[in-house]
């Protein structure tokens, strides 16, 4: 078994970033589920949604959830789901993340999230051009 991954974000940044990922990988190594949680919706219709899609993704190992922006309502959302379902959430979702996550797939859910977190802080790099490495020497 594996650890599921849901990713609540605003509008489809999930879905996409999914098939970046996938793109990139040539496949989607566990089994991943999007949510969105557009500007006008119900928290609450969407808290449900989610805890149903995370019954759904753990097999017995759990599920990591992933949202876009910290503080906001699919990060709030995400949280929510500690007080009736085993999950651990990140947020700060980010390309470099989900493909780092995805090539551990046999990690058990604390080891996947401390990937995830990794890869998403180490994604984040200050790309500088030649002419302004040469001005920096």
């Amino acid at each position: 078994m594996n650890v599921g991954i849901l990713m609540i974000t605003h509008g489809n940044v999930g879905a996409v970033l999914l098939q970046a990922a996938t793109h990139v990988l040539g496949v989607c190594p566990l089994t991943t589920q999007t949510l969105s949680a557009p500007p006008d919706c119900d928290p609450d219709q969407i808290y449900l949604e989610a805890l149903t899609i995370t019954q759904k993704l753990d097999h017995g190992d759990g599920v990591l959830v992933l949202t876009d922006l910290y503080g906001s309502t699919p990060c709030n959302i995400a949280c929510r789901l500690h007080e009736q379902h085993a999950v651990s959430v990140v947020a700060g979702l980010n390309l470099p993340m989900l493909v780092r996550l995805l090539n551990y797939p046999d990690l058990p859910l604390g080891e996947l999230t401390e990937k995830a977190v990794s890869g998403g802080r180490d994604g984040v790099q200050l790309c500088l051009s030649q002419e302004s490495t040469r001005h920096a020497k």
